[in-house]
């Protein structure tokens, strides 16, 4: 059990204090002493060792199912003993261009508050060191670490968004070059998507789509969160959670504003396709057009009748081969004058 346990400590008027190293007589030291509340900290238990943790702490089969399983969307869920919140934490891969997502639950109840944290992203140590430098926040109780860690959270949707922006920006700059771009490589001039410029279009949208995944779902539990009725929620809390929401709001135009610009690269890349194919098809029909007069002529001339004319004539193979010549010139000027050579 200790394995998972990441940290578990006593926080007493915003400071934290020492206590029982067993979370179960944490958890009694905590509800025995007035503004107190024990933060216990776990990093993807097992079913066995979380059910120690839920037994203890009362939380709710549903949520702690919920928690196990670790493929939820961001919501908030409002149970008799405890708040059930699930947030979707995100890393960026600058080197494979990649968004990934992991998963945080987080419970709240009676002078607790449990982390379970899924995935190696956005891992809480420098969130509880910088709480355990303002008091003035801690002593908000369990509210306090459900802010500081949705704040942390949000603000790194903003920051990867506008990694997205730069690195889309790249794309786009490629995409519409006069050569194409560089067809080998991604979209931060790295080699992460497949030669195809629409594959790589495709793949950033494949991206983004995993990035509005993460935030989209969650402004419905972060409304709530700032408004009223929300048990377990204190009161002077409300204020900042309405700070959260703002910046998710902005995080998620951003994502918007990115799938958009993804979709009117496609749609320009795939016309700008179109007008490549009409002009090679019309280069091909201008060659196979100068190609099939000396074809036609000499198909003529090669058949075999005894009574055909100029056969006999001294300059008549010279005057076909001219005429042949001159009519291919002449197709081949029309051709480059309406732009199809």
């Amino acid at each position: 059990m200790a394995a998972v346990i990441v940290d578990c400590a006593i926080y007493r008027d915003g400071h934290r204090t020492a206590g029982p190293a067993d979370f179960s007589d944490a958890l009694t030291e905590a509800r025995s002493s007035g503004d107190t509340f024990l933060w216990l900290g776990l990093h993807e238990p097992t079913r066995e060792e979380f059910s120690l943790v839920s037994s203890e702490f009362g939380l709710h089969p549903l949520a702690v199912e919920d928690a196990l399983s670790a493929h939820q969307r961001p919501k908030l869920e409002i149970y008799d003993d405890s708040l059930f919140v699930v947030l979707k934490p995100v890393s960026y891969e600058p080197e494979s261009d990649t968004v990934s997502t992991g998963e945080l639950m987080v419970f709240i109840g009676d002078s607790f508050v449990v982390t379970v944290r899924h995935g190696e992203g956005a891992p809480l140590g420098d969130v509880r060191r910088r709480l355990e430098t303002q008091p003035e926040v801690l002593e908000k109780g369990p509210t306090a670490v459900l802010y500081a860690v949705s704040d942390s959270i949000v603000d790194d949707y903003i920051d990867i968004a506008g990694e997205l922006q730069v690195d889309l920006e790249e794309l786009e700059a490629a995409v519409f070059a006069p050569d194409g771009g560089d067809a080998g490589r991604g979209a931060s001039g790295k080699n992460a998507y497949p030669t195809s410029t629409a594959a790589k279009i495709y793949n950033f949208k494949r991206q983004v789509q995993e990035f509005r995944r993460a935030t989209g779902p969650l402004t419905a539990p972060m409304t709530r969160l700032a408004g009223q009725g929300v048990p377990f929620v204190h009161d002077q809390a409300r204020p900042f959670f309405r700070d959260v929401n703002d910046h998710l709001a902005h995080a998620n135009e951003q994502v918007e504003s990115l799938d958009r610009l993804l979709s009117d690269i496609l749609s320009a890349h795939l016309a700008q396709m179109g007008v490549r194919q009409n002009d090679d098809m019309r280069k091909i029909s201008a060659w196979a057009a100068m190609a099939a007069v000396p074809t036609l002529v000499a198909g003529i001339y090669g058949m075999n009748f005894e009574h055909m004319p100029e056969l006999t004539w001294t300059w008549g193979y010279p005057a076909v081969i001219a005429l042949m010549i001159s009519v291919v010139f002449g197709l081949y000027r029309q051709f480059k004058r309406r732009g199809w050579l």
